[in-house]
């Protein structure tokens, strides 16, 4: 296996979003690109991310093969802060050890080591949704962290005419879309979401202008965060508030 990346910014935004989610993952690499589905510890959340391979500059693979490649994000993520502007980024799998090879002005080779990691595999829930939403990414990013100032939760409520992101307590916070700078198609729909994760989720910001929430009454929801062909997302249980 060898790939390469002529433009690394995106890969390593999106393992340093994913990686304050998971720590150990299993990262797959076939035919279609390079693949990761992941549980957060507490099974609460789910992340998703796709890299086809025609964005790679390079991409050999043994055919009908499947490289699944165990790695630590947290590592990773180390390594491809060392890229920089005008970097390109070559990795091969050796025996057990992942070759990372950074090229700017100079060469420099990093060895990863792959690990086992433990667990099921997953993949990605398809669901229908009642509500879908299609908004500014920055404009939801600044929605979550109005809310996370007064509540560890807030409720997304959709119409056909408006969504509203809300947290509510002893203090609150509202924010209200409508009109052309947002797409809703949506029956009314209402449900809570843990604002501990959202705020995790929104750092998808790095990688697109643009949010896709999809979400029903009480149940889980998904957001998409697309960018060219790449696409991160996001699986998050609703928040059930227990009856005294």
């Amino acid at each position: 296996m060898k790939l390469k990346l002529d433009d690394p910014r995106v890969f390593a935004n999106l393992v340093g979003v994913i990686s304050e989610l998971v720590t150990e993952v299993r990262l797959k690499v076939n035919s279609s690109g390079m693949n990761l589905v992941a549980t957060d510890p507490a099974s609460v959340a789910m992340v998703h991310f796709h890299i086809p391979s025609e964005l790679f500059s390079e991409f050999q693979l043994d055919e009908g093969k499947e490289e699944v490649l165990g790695i630590n994000l947290g590592n990773l993520k180390n390594i491809l802060r060392r890229c920089k502007l005008g970097s390109s980024l070559i990795i091969e799998k050796a025996d057990n050890f992942l070759k990372l090879g950074i090229k700017d002005k100079i060469k420099r080779d990093f060895t990863l080591a792959l690990i086992e990691v433990e667990g099921e595999e997953r993949e990605l829930p398809e669901w229908e949704f009642k509500s879908i939403v299609k908004m500014s990414s920055d404009k939801f990013v600044d929605s979550i962290e109005d809310c996370m100032v007064v509540s560890d939760a807030c409720t997304f409520a959709a119409d056909s005419d408006k969504f509203v992101i809300e947290a509510k307590g002893l203090n609150s916070a509202r924010s209200e879309f409508s009109g052309e700078d947002i797409e809703i198609f949506s029956d009314n729909n209402i449900s809570r979401f843990s604002l501990e994760y959202l705020s995790k989720f929104i750092k998808g910001a790095k990688i697109a202008d643009r949010v896709e929430i999809n979400f029903s009454d009480n149940h889980p929801m998904r957001l998409n965060f697309p960018t060219g062909k790449v696409m991160l997302s996001f699986v998050l249980a609703p928040r059930i508030e227990q009856e005294d």
